[in-house]
């Protein structure tokens, strides 16, 4: 089904943005198709630099960067790469980034199968999405981390389509928070407020609402079932 926020008449009636993509895989890859052709101006980087992106780019339309410039007039960057890879994004990776820069931070922490053991995670209770703060030096606005990819593309529906697909969105600043949901409306996609990133441990992976495919109400009872415990699958 094709969703009313592509249509010709309402592109001319909302506002494009700037968006700055840092990660090109699975999800970094959809949300640049879908971003595109929503008909927003969308920049691309991943790790081994933009002439790897070159079919990407040619399918989309976005443009190739390097990580440096990925945020640069952004009004909103997605840092969508293994959450051990982000001690090593760049310094000031959000300089030059326009005011009001909303990030979304899609990461997840897999200490057996991927990331390694994090301390600040495992020792001090830090959810994910703080110790990326902590990184990058910015507020985060957590959100696709339980999508499937391949839904950025397959189950986007119009707004008040009883099928439609509810998805958390976890974060502190509030203006931030709205200007994530929205742009995720745009995407076909309604929102439930996860609440602060203190409490985005509702999202972690083995929680009741990852990877859950439901409307709004089910995914906000999915939140408010999850335990603080971190499943042993899921710790370091």
């Amino acid at each position: 089904m094709r969703i009313e926020s592509e249509s010709s008449r309402s592109r001319k009636a909302r506002p494009l943005m700037k968006i700055g993509i840092i990660g090109a895989g699975n999800i970094g890859g959809n949300l640049t198709r879908r971003l595109g052709a929503l008909g927003h101006d969308v920049s691309v980087a991943n790790s081994r630099g933009p002439q790897t992106l070159k079919d990407l780019a040619e399918e989309t339309g976005a443009t190739p960067v390097t990580v440096e410039e990925a945020a640069r007039g952004a009004e909103v960057v997605v840092v969508t790469i293994p959450l051990k890879a982000i001690p090593s994004l760049p310094s000031g990776i959000l300089d030059g980034a326009a005011d009001g820069v909303a990030v979304i931070d899609t990461n997840n922490y897999y200490p057996q199968q991927r990331d390694g053991r994090i301390a600040e995670i495992e020792d001090e209770g830090l959810t994910e999405s703080r110790w990326v703060e902590r990184h990058i030096g910015h507020p985060v606005i957590k959100a696709f981390n339980g999508t499937y990819a391949e839904d950025i593309l397959d189950r986007p529906l119009a707004a008040g389509d009883p099928d439609r697909m509810a998805l958390p969105v976890a974060g502190d600043d509030e203006a931030a928070k709205a200007k994530i949901r929205a742009l995720i409306d745009e995407l076909g996609f309604d929102t439930v407020d996860a609440g602060g990133i203190d409490d985005s441990w509702r999202q972690q992976p083995d929680t009741p609402v990852y990877g859950l495919r439901a409307g709004a109400e089910a995914v906000a009872k999915a939140l408010a079932e999850a335990s603080p415990e971190r499943p042993a699958a899921f710790r370091g």
